[in-house]
C-alpha cells in the first residue's frame, strides 16, 4: 500500500521495484500515480466517476461510501475555548478555512472577499503558516475592500485542541482546485459544515466525497458561482447553519467516515475479491 505517491520525501523507486505482488495507491496522494508499478487505486464513485477511468493508470477499486476513513479513537478535548479566548469576535459569523495557505489562490480569495463584503458581521479564520503569508493576505483583503482586521489567523495546535477550537466556526469554506481533505475531515469531526466546489480531478472532488458520505451533498456545488451563492445563502440564514450542524452530529455518529471497523470490513471483502 503506497501512501506517498508524488509527495515530499516519497520513495517511488521502492514501489517501482515491485516488492509486493499487489501494489495499491491510497489516501496519501489524491490522484493517479501514472505508474505501471501500481495495480489499484482505492476510490469511490464520486471522487473518481466511472467516466474518468481513462485518466487513471491504475485499476479503480470503488469503496462503499467514501475512499476516506478517519481514526475513530481520537478523544475530544476536555474543554472548548470561547471565541474571545481564541481572539475571535463573539458575535460575528465565523467563516473558516484552516487549510494549508498554498491552497488559496487569487480566484478563491476573490470569492471569499466578495462574501465578506456582503455579510457585514463576518470574519474569515485562516491557519497561521508564516508571518509573510499573513501580511500578504491581509494586504490582498484590503485591496478588495475588506478590512484586514476581518482576517484572523489561528496558530498551530495539537490535534485535540485544534478540534476543540474548530467547533467555534460557523461554516468552513473549502478551496479549489485542491480541496481540503484531512482538514475537511477535521472540520466535520468538530461539527462544522463544509461548503465545497467539486472540480474534475481527484484532489478537486475529495471534499465532496466526504460530504456525500456525511449526508451533506447539498453543500457540494459544481462551480464557483454556485459556491458563492450558497455561501451567501447560508450566511443569511443562521438557523439553517444550526440545523446543518445538528444533522451533521447525528449523521457522523451513524455514518461511515469515522467508523474504522466498518471500513476495515469493506476493505477486507474487496481484498478477498481481488486476490481470490
Amino acid at each position: 500500500m503506497d501512501l506517498g505517491g508524488h509527495t515530499l520525501d516519497a520513495r517511488p523507486g521502492i514501489v517501482a521495484r515491485r516488492p509486493a505482488p499487489i501494489q495499491v495507491n491510497w489516501l496519501g496522494y489524491p490522484g493517479t500515480s501514472g505508474s505501471t508499478a501500481i495495480d489499484y487505486l482505492l476510490a469511490d464513485r464520486f471522487v473518481v466517476p466511472p467516466e474518468h477511468r481513462q485518466a487513471y493508470s491504475e485499476q479503480l477499486v470503488y469503496l462503499p461510501g467514501s475512499f476516506w476513513v478517519s481514526d475513530s479513537r481520537i478523544a475530544p478535548a476536555a474543554a472548548v475555548p470561547s471565541r474571545e479566548d481564541l481572539g475571535l469576535p463573539g458575535d460575528a459569523l465565523l467563516f473558516c478555512c484552516l487549510n494549508h495557505s498554498y491552497k488559496i489562490n487569487p480566484q478563491m480569495f476573490d470569492v471569499w472577499m466578495r462574501v465578506l463584503r456582503q455579510i457585514e458581521r463576518s470574519v474569515l479564520w485562516l491557519l497561521a503558516t508564516n508571518h509573510e503569508v499573513e501580511v500578504r493576505l491581509r494586504q490582498q483583503a484590503e485591496r478588495r475592500g475588506v478590512s484586514p482586521a476581518r482576517i484572523v489567523f489561528a496558530p498551530r495546535l495539537a490535534l485535540s485542541a485544534h478540534l476543540a477550537r474548530h467547533s467555534r466556526a460557523d461554516l468552513f469554506l473549502d478551496t479549489l482546485p485542491f480541496n481540503a481533505i484531512t482538514t475537511t475531515s477535521s472540520a466535520l469531526r468538530a461539527g462544522v459544515p463544509v461548503l465545497t466546489c467539486a472540480g474534475r480531478s481527484f484532489a478537486a472532488r475529495a471534499a465532496g466525497s466526504l460530504l456525500h458520505a456525511a449526508g451533506l451533498s447539498s453543500l457540494v456545488t459544481d462551480d464557483l458561482a454556485a459556491y458563492e451563492r450558497k455561501a451567501l445563502e447560508l450566511a443569511g440564514d443562521p438557523a439553517r447553519i444550526a440545523a446543518l450542524r445538528r444533522a451533521l452530529g447525528d449523521r457522523l455518529r451513524a455514518g461511515p467516515l469515522f467508523d474504522a471497523a466498518r471500513f476495515r470490513r469493506a476493505f477486507g471483502v474487496l481484498s478477498r475479491q481481488r486476490t481470490g
